[in-house]
């Protein structure tokens, strides 16, 4: 075991992957002579050169219709969006066409693509920087969404996606890149669709993803000390989302908070709120309970910005009013 930041598991993973496979390559932004927006591809281009690491022009839309041209033709291309607010430039040729085409072909084509980049708020980027777009991707067939929380994910997710013979959104942030954790030094991959219990408990089940997982494990271990019992669920994976492990927990529990930094109009929030209510309602002894953030753009000026993302202490208190708890 050794210690790396995210920013290295994530170049690690798509090196590991490049090594085996030619028809592998990355391209976007800044990703070669610079190593990355947020160096997480730096020493790529010094190992495997300008055709298999390639900066692009500002021009989203471009880069990612090339990518599933090249899918369609047998490549394997991972795509780096310098942030998925970009990637909204793109969202044709991701929505229209990657998501679609192994249907609309009768399954003659495959598209193989990773689209990666970071997600949702990064402190005072301002409103058109700091948006969540999980639920935006995760409503479209084809696609698949994943949002790791800490590094060991990171590593293990982005290499089985790498291998997906699907268009799949890889989902980051700017505020994990630094993040340190112990990495296996052996070879490891995460499956798709499976969430990870990262605290069990008895008293009341806790959902989350994303980065936003530190504030649900912290709210978990400070409740702990008062004798409430969280199980922390991490889903890693969106679409498809594991909705039996969730489910299982509830059964245990018999009660259900979902923390999620996104808007809260059709949210992931919203649907597991849907399908625990349709398969678990017997099994509930409280209202499900959920913490977004509010239904408004994220402010530039800092102090409101701390008032807009969700806090501990709202975690903690929707936690106790499921629990009936003052």
């Amino acid at each position: 075991m050794a210690e790396y930041t995210f920013r290295e598991v994530i170049a690690q993973a798509m090196s590991e992957e490049m090594r085996k496979d030619e028809s592998i390559y990355l391209m976007g932004e800044e990703v070669a002579e610079y190593n990355g927006a947020y160096k997480a591809s730096k020493g790529m281009l010094d190992e495997f050169g300008p055709k298999r690491v390639i900066d692009t022009p500002i021009a989203e839309l471009g880069f990612a219709g090339i990518s599933v041209g090249a899918a369609m033709n047998g490549n394997r291309p991972i795509v780096e969006f310098m942030t998925f607010n970009f990637s909204l430039v793109g969202i044709d040729q991701i929505i229209n066409n990657a998501a679609k085409i192994r249907q609309m072909s009768g399954g003659q084509w495959n598209c193989p693509i990773v689209f990666r980049g970071p997600t949702a708020s990064a402190g005072q980027l301002g409103a058109t920087h700091s948006q969540a777009f999980e639920s935006w991707y995760a409503n479209c067939p084809g696609l698949k969404v994943v949002v790791p929380s800490n590094p060991y994910d990171a590593k293990g997710l982005l290499k089985t996606a790498i291998q997906d013979n699907d268009p799949v959104i890889f989902m980051e942030s700017e505020q994990m890149y630094g993040d340190k954790m112990e990495i296996p030094e052996e070879e490891y991959y995460l499956p798709l669709g499976k969430a990870d219990i990262k605290k069990e408990g008895k008293d009341v089940t806790l959902v989350s993803f994303g980065k936003i997982m530190k504030l649900a494990i912290q709210a978990a271990e400070d409740l702990a000390k008062e004798g409430i019992s969280v199980e922390v669920i991490d889903l890693r994976t969106v679409r498809p989302l594991d909705f039996d492990t969730i489910l299982a927990s509830v059964k245990k529990t018999n009660r259900l908070v979902i923390l999620e930094e996104a808007w809260p109009f059709a949210s992931i929030s919203s649907e597991i709120t849907y399908m625990v209510q349709q398969k678990a309602f017997d099994y509930l002894d409280a209202p499900i309970k959920r913490i977004t953030t509010p239904d408004a753009p994220a402010p530039y000026s800092a102090a409101l910005f701390a008032e807009w993302f969700p806090k501990l202490e709202k975690v903690k208190e929707e936690i106790k009013k499921a629990m009936y708890v003052k």
